[in-house]
């Protein structure tokens, strides 16, 4: 058992709290896909592209030289 009281157990739960919910995310997504036709399947394939490129599309950097 790992000493409740140690410094930086508080940061790792947290941390393996947030992968775990997102885990449970994406079983649930899942549940929802295995119900979908292929139609259903492709917009969503077009929504999560989209929602991916919003969000973290903009993080590469501008090759302009200043």
């Amino acid at each position: 058992m790992t000493d409740q009281t140690r410094w930086g157990i508080h940061e790792v739960q947290t941390r393996n709290k947030a992968i775990k919910y997102q885990k449970d995310l994406v079983s649930r997504a899942m549940e929802s896909v295995v119900k979908m036709d292929e139609s259903g399947i492709t917009d969503l394939m077009i929504q999560i592209e989209a929602e991916y490129e919003r969000k973290y599309g903009e993080n590469v950097s501008n090759k302009v030289v200043l």
